[in-house]
């Protein structure tokens, strides 16, 4: 309440302007923290111990936050912990749950990623400029520059009008918007088979062919490192760092396994040799004949045109009888996968051994209707020695030697109750596949596929360890060409 008294004529502004700017100080503080309970926040995290420890440290810094505010906290949910729905990283299959649960007493359903970090107060007062009872999808825009088979070559004539986006940078759904998708998930379950790239598919459900939403552009959501220039601009920015949790892993800690065949020795073991086998210590090659000037191990196994699932058991079975027991990392990739297992060594200092780790891109199948997740091969799969162990200790094994195997050995975990870890620095694709934005926040540990690139060139720009330069900690820039 503010006392009126008689003042001298155009001093008005001297002395009512501080107590009336401290007053809507107040009272915008208040507004925040009263909106802030009707937020609530999904942290897309996972089960391995080095994410849930991210994801929880991450819940702790936004309560912490809305603790300094001084009034009632939100909800903060972890993904993974909602583990009675196998599909719950694909978040459509909560939908029903947020309704239900959240619908009637929230404004919005904020998601992010375990490195993702937030200002509290700034992305309130962003939201606060939406009108949460109408149907808003908000986020940082992606699109693809040309169609991709990623995309199912969505959008073919013009790919860049389709906008989906940037987890990394955070996302939000309006209650009557999940609402409306609870209902619809209800009365027309997922039909999708696979789960490839989930942000792209998520902003096709909801735009619905133009019957939904189409994504909003918020600038303020954004990917900048937290040390950017922009971040006191930004509501959310984003850790876009390779993680190192000490030393990196040994050279001699990391058995590589190249899954080849006789038709490839002549054209993709050459790309092989001149980029990224001098990373590895300990490779050999796998094919269906034994090659010495490689050399090749001929498995006994026929070579199939697609599937491979009898070749890559092979494989396991002899990891585990052949390599030294103090080996704990196998990595198996095709010939025409693209990777650093210079950068790999520093990602793997973030896991522990001793766990059952199967790690690399995440896909899934038939996750709407109780499926299973997968590491997709062609971007390379990494396991711990004892997940080999365990998944060999199984009764788990190929359903016929051309099955597909990145999606049997996904089945098979999934049985076993292991989860399986996702890294997006890993890619089942080539660059040009992925938004530049996309790429531009990642230090990529892997490209796949040789088809329309120099794939010399492209391990030279993205993946060799010469691109990779930091100070202090921080990425800085790469001469990138077009790929």
């Amino acid at each position: 309440a503010f006392v009126l008294s008689v003042v001298p004529e155009g001093a008005e502004d001297k002395i009512e302007q501080p107590v009336l700017q401290k007053s809507e100080e107040s009272r915008t503080i208040s507004k925040i923290s009263r909106e802030l309970k009707e937020i609530v926040f999904v942290i897309q995290s996972q089960s391995n111990s080095f994410h849930s420890k991210r994801a929880e440290d991450l819940k702790r810094d936004i309560l912490k936050q809305a603790a300094d505010l001084g009034k009632e906290l939100p909800v903060v949910l972890l993904t993974h912990q909602m583990d009675r729905h196998e599909g719950a990283w694909t978040i459509l299959p909560l939908m029903k749950d947020f309704s239900v649960t959240y619908g009637r007493n929230s404004s919005w359903i904020f998601f992010c990623e375990e490195d993702t970090r937030i200002q509290v107060v700034k992305l309130l007062e962003i939201l606060g400029r939406f009108d949460w009872s109408k149907e808003w999808f908000l986020g940082k825009a992606l699109y693809d520059e040309e169609s991709t088979i990623i995309h199912h070559y969505a959008f073919a004539e013009n790919p860049t009008v389709f906008k989906f986006p940037d987890f990394a940078a955070g996302w939000a759904l309006s209650i009557p918007l999940v609402n409306k998708l609870a209902k619809k998930l209800k009365s027309e379950p997922l039909k999708s088979d696979f789960t490839i790239d989930l942000k792209h598919e998520i902003a096709l459900y909801i735009w619905q062919k133009g019957e939904g939403p189409h994504l909003t552009p918020v600038p303020e959501f954004c990917t900048d490192d937290v040390n950017s220039y922009k971040v006191n601009y930004c509501a959310t920015t984003f850790s876009n760092f390779l993680p190192l949790c000490g030393e990196p892993v040994k050279k001699e800690d990391v058995f590589v396994a190249v899954k080849t065949c006789r038709k490839f020795h002549g054209d993709r073991i050459p790309v092989v040799k001149q980029t990224w086998e001098r990373e590895a210590a300990r490779i050999e090659y796998y094919s269906d004949y034994e090659d010495i000037s490689i050399p090749t191990v001929d498995l006994g196994i026929p070579n199939t045109d697609r599937g491979h699932c009898g070749k890559t058991f092979a494989i396991l079975e002899r990891f585990l009888n052949h390599t030294s027991p103090r080996t704990p990392w196998l990595v198996i990739v095709d010939d025409d996968t693209l990777i650093s297992i210079f950068r790999l060594r520093k990602l793997l200092s973030c896991y522990d051994p001793n766990e059952p780790v199967f790690l690399g891109e995440r896909y899934g199948y038939g996750l709407g209707t109780g499926g299973y997740s997968y590491i997709t091969g062609g971007g390379g799969m990494v396991f711990s020695r004892i997940a080999v162990q365990k998944l060999l200790a199984s009764k788990c094994r190929c359903y016929s030697m051309n099955a597909p195997d990145d999606m049997v050995l996904g089945m098979c975990f999934s049985g076993l109750g292991i989860p399986i870890t996702h890294s997006p620095l890993f890619h089942q694709a080539r660059p040009m596949d992925y938004p530049k934005d996309y790429l531009a926040h990642q230090i990529p540990v892997s490209f796949h596929k040789h088809w329309n690139i120099d794939p010399v060139k492209v391990y030279f720009t993205w993946l060799a360890p010469n691109t990779e330069e930091s100070h202090n900690g921080r990425k800085v820039g790469y001469n990138r060409e077009d790929l």
